[in-house]
């Protein structure tokens, strides 16, 4: 009875259209279970024949498209026959998975990134920062857009990713979310480790990073004369706010101290030696690694401004 109740059917996804292309999609029922996929396939919107479930026409393109969607359809009839001969209930999201290599032994992208970032989350306030998961979270989220925007897909298997994919990455990130090249190299590093995990255990057997590199153009950093900082120091500035951000830099250019470290500082962090002299002993954010900085005249002088308001604890 199961059989009699497969069916494969493909339609377009209009909402994603681009330069007049849209995605072809399919959908698999089987039994009142439901399950769709992308093709990875993409039409002339004015060539797809909704009725039939197919292009229209008998031009080149639509034989290509055509012959395309019928292989898939026929891929997806074996698996759904070999599922049948070896389980005693099928469903349309079994079928779906066999098809996209999705089975049981079968890793995927995101669902390692995931995993991934659920240990890195147990070591924050430990060995690591949440700022750096943030950051993380952040590169997973443009990871995931990219597979939406390119492939219309959640997650794709790792056995599926190629030279391609990796360049195609790199371009989204560089056109569609315009990141500078630092920030893409950053990006990939991320996508690298995960593909290297695969490779390490097992999952697949080459590396789609071997012999490729994204080689970031950083711009060259300036620093401040000590004419230049004192310009900052004397500055008139309109409002207390203002007044106090720019209290910050100079806290922070007179003790090394990233802005992060000096945010959470309390009067706990500031210690007097036997000649009378503070020092800032704490711990770094990023890192956990303690730090002591003698406080210098003019750090002294911001301290003693605002350690009523801002050192409480």
């Amino acid at each position: 009875m199961q059989r009699s109740t497969f069916k494969v059917l493909f339609y377009v996804k209009r909402q994603s259209e681009k330069h007049g292309q849209v995605p072809v999609m399919g959908r698999i029922t089987i039994n009142g279970t439901m399950s769709q996929f992308s093709c990875k396939l993409s039409v002339r919107s004015s060539l797809w024949d909704a009725k039939a479930n197919k292009a229209s026409g008998k031009s080149l393109e639509s034989q290509r498209i055509n012959e395309k969607l019928e292989n898939i359809k026929t891929n997806i009839g074996k698996q759904y026959q070999r599922l049948c001969d070896r389980d005693s209930y099928v469903t349309a999201e079994k079928v779906r998975n066999a098809f996209l290599g999705m089975g049981d032994d079968c890793r995927l992208l995101l669902q390692t990134f995931d995993e991934y970032l659920a240990e890195f989350r147990k070591r924050v306030g430990k060995d690591r920062a949440y700022s750096t998961y943030e950051d993380y979270c952040l590169r997973r989220r443009r990871l995931a857009a990219f597979l939406e925007y390119e492939y219309h897909v959640k997650d794709i298997p790792f056995k599926e990713l190629n030279r391609n994919f990796i360049e195609k990455f790199v371009v989204y990130l560089s056109t569609v979310k315009g990141l500078a090249s630092g920030t893409i190299s950053a990006g990939v590093k991320k996508l690298r480790l995960m593909t290297y995990t695969a490779y390490k255990n097992g999952w697949i057997l080459v590396d789609p990073f071997a012999g490729f590199h994204v080689r970031p153009k950083y711009a060259e950093r300036r620093y401040l004369s000590a004419s230049e900082l004192q310009a900052v120091m004397d500055v008139e500035l309109p409002n207390y706010r203002t007044g106090i951000n720019r209290d910050v830099f100079v806290f922070c250019a007179f003790t090394g101290l990233s802005h992060a470290d000096v945010v959470k500082l309390t009067h706990a962090d500031i210690h007097t030696d036997y000649n009378r002299n503070h020092w800032i002993i704490d711990k770094r954010q990023k890192t956990g690694t303690q730090f002591r900085v003698k406080l210098l005249p003019i750090a002294e002088i911001i301290y003693d401004r605002y350690k009523n308001l801002h050192l409480e604890g």
